[in-house]
């Protein structure tokens, strides 16, 4: 297993639409995605783009959504996760699974369309970390 690149950093929010006017007119962000729906994940996601990476942003889709407990926590919403790309999903969990690290859920297709997993933070260095195939194509 080798670190891949840093495809993106996650950031819940209780409003997407505040998130993204902070991106466009604070940061000054100039490209960033339509908010879309993935209801698999009980969240609604956007894309911001920066010239290094992206900045996920989540927004709870509906009572269910696991990110209402991260915002009950941090009200004003904060980072969630970091993702990581590699080039075989399969192998990088049996990789991670072998060194006991606790993979949450089996792989499933994330907001890029790649399959993905989350490993859970205490075996990450405190942080909750996502695993994506790198995607193919003009999806990044």
């Amino acid at each position: 297993m080798k670190l891949g690149r840093l495809n993106h950093v996650g950031v819940a929010t209780p409003s997407i639409a505040a998130s993204i006017a902070y991106y466009r007119d604070v940061m000054g962000a100039e490209t960033i995605g339509e908010p879309f729906d993935l209801p698999a994940q009980g969240v609604t996601v956007c894309f911001v783009d920066a010239p290094n990476v992206q900045v996920e942003l989540i927004e709870p889709l509906g009572e269910n959504s696991p990110i209402h407990g991260f915002l009950a926590k941090n009200p004003a919403g904060g980072q969630h996760h970091m993702c990581y790309e590699v080039p075989d999903i399969h192998e990088a969990r049996a990789w991670f699974e072998r060194q006991g690290a606790k993979v949450l859920g089996e792989p499933r297709i994330g907001a890029h369309g790649t399959p993905i997993f989350f490993v859970h933070p205490r075996d990450m260095n405190g942080v909750l970390t996502e695993i994506m195939e790198t995607p193919h194509g003009d999806r990044h």
